[in-house]
């Protein structure tokens, strides 16, 4: 296992939710990672990254402001903060992490991502 997701859940509508992603030492090369997530017949959208040098976050204009992205090189333990949760941010979130290429401009495309979790279901009711 690359990337391990866990933390996701069921919770009302403006609780709070924290997700965890446990890196391997496949990823030890990366220069960024992310969280993307996926409802049923759509396509993954982009949540937020970070970069791993410097720390530098990127979100989604839906998050912005709700979400933390955040880092533990002593744990090799990325984290996504989701506070004032909405319906629709109903989901399965999976956490990514580049091969060591990914520059800020690309760090919001899947496809600079080679390495994934499994994904961890967030559930949130109205």
């Amino acid at each position: 296992v690359q990337l391990q997701a866990s933390g996701g859940g069921l919770v009302q509508a403006g609780g709070s939710l924290g997700l965890s992603c446990a890196e391997s030492a496949r990823t030890l090369s990366s220069r960024a990672m992310g969280w993307f997530r996926q409802v049923p017949g759509k396509e993954r959208e982009f949540v937020a990254a970070i970069r791993l040098r410097g720390g530098t976050t990127i979100y989604a204009d839906s998050v912005k402001g709700r979400f933390t992205i955040s880092r533990d090189a002593a744990k090799s333990t990325m984290y996504l903060q989701t506070d004032s949760l909405k319906p629709e941010d109903t989901a399965v979130y999976y956490c990514a992490a580049d091969r060591g290429s990914s520059i800020l401009s690309t760090m919001t495309l899947q496809t600079s991502y080679y390495f994934w979790g499994q994904g961890t279901q967030v559930t949130v009711s109205s």
